[in-house]
């Protein structure tokens, strides 16, 4: 029910996804006289492996963080994220009120032993044609020096899952390359993960600059959630700009639209690589289950890749895999510092079958 759009966009983006991806059950959540509506419009009343559940009501981009934790606990967030608590679904999928979904998920899910914040993780293309990963990206505008540190932690975590890399480079956003640049919360946070890498903890490769981000300079990309939404924004609407500028430049002329005949491969091809939307699904790292956020201007194409990557996410056991590796690489110093209690294996992935067939995997 959330993002610009609702069930205009999700539900379209659902059935094409379930259409294409033979093992995927997905559980549409909402008003369901709306879905079923667009169900129906779209021909897929009858899909087998596309359920409705009801909920009586929604979160509003509008509305408080308060309004949705305690005034709506039948809303279509709180349902969905009650499916993965409970085991019924293997991931959670919204375009909603980003504020109201983690402090949703936290509140439902808890945080994995030794984690203190989540953050929100995507990836990004760079010239080497591969993804940077950058955290954190609105989830935390304020953060300590702790809170980056554990970022990165969690950074290397998911992508030597993700990418098989056991040893991904991670650079610390900043204003320039040197040590001395920067402010006192980069700075302490350098700190930390040189002092990581000196112990083969992390791959620390030092400070980087916005440029490094599209560069592909490291594999991850730590920063704050202010710097990080802010430099999403920014980039999401430079690809859509040099997008626009294109089209504009090739219709105007006979002779420019002649040669958009001649390079319409390489116009395709370049299209593709800066549609923000292909790179849409940014992951809620930190929580004791799988939840995307999807960009809530997002178009259907877009919002079936932050599908995709939920369900790729569960069908290769993101989830235990990333809170094995991250109470492997968390200090002890943090786990104890949470003021947690202790928790066995089992507890870092509680709520989640893990052992769930590719075939059986269910998605809110």
């Amino acid at each position: 029910m959330g993002g610009d759009h609702g069930p205009a966009v999700t539900v379209p983006a659902a059935i094409s996804f379930a259409n294409r991806e033979p093992e995927a059950e997905l559980v549409l959540v909402g008003l369901e006289e709306d879905i079923r509506a667009q169900l129906k419009k779209h021909k897929a009343s009858a899909h087998p492996r596309l359920s409705v559940l009801h909920a009586a009501e929604a979160v509003s981009m509008d509305d408080s963080i308060e309004t949705a934790l305690r005034r709506k606990k039948d809303s279509s967030m709180w349902v969905a994220l009650r499916l993965v608590k409970d085991a019924q679904v293997q991931a959670c999928v919204s375009a909603g009120n980003t504020g109201a979904l983690m402090a949703v998920s936290r509140y439902l899910l808890k945080t994995i032993h030794g984690v203190d914040r989540p953050a929100i993780c995507t990836i990004l293309p760079n010239q080497k044609d591969g993804p940077t990963y950058m955290l954190d990206l609105g989830a935390n505008v304020d953060c300590e020096p702790l809170h980056l540190h554990q970022f990165a932690l969690m950074g290397s975590a998911l992508v030597s899952v993700m990418e098989g890399n056991p040893r991904p480079t991670i650079g610390l956003l900043n204003v320039g390359e040197e040590d001395i640049k920067g402010n006192e919360m980069v700075k302490q946070t350098a700190e930390l993960l040189r002092a990581d890498h000196e112990k083969g903890i992390l791959n620390f490769y030092g400070n980087v600059e916005g440029n490094d981000i599209f560069e592909g300079t490291t594999d991850i990309v730590v920063c704050d959630g202010f710097v990080g939404n802010v430099t999403l924004k920014a980039s999401e609407g430079l690809g859509r700009f040099v997008k626009s500028v294109l089209t504009t430049e090739f219709k105007n002329g006979i002779l420019n639209m002649l040669g958009a005949v001649i390079a319409r491969d390489a116009i395709k091809a370049i299209s593709r690589r800066l549609n923000p939307s292909r790179y849409n699904g940014a992951s809620l790292l930190g929580l004791r289950g799988l939840i995307f956020k999807s960009h809530g201007g997002a178009d259907a194409y877009g919002y079936e890749w932050a599908i995709q990557r939920a369900f790729d996410a569960a069908k290769y056991d993101v989830l235990s895999r990333l809170a094995n590796t991250i109470a492997e690489l968390m200090p002890q110093q943090h786990a104890e510092g949470m003021g947690k209690p202790a928790e066995t294996g089992a507890d870092l992935v509680s709520g989640q079958n893990t052992t769930t067939k590719p075939s059986q995997q269910k998605t809110a």
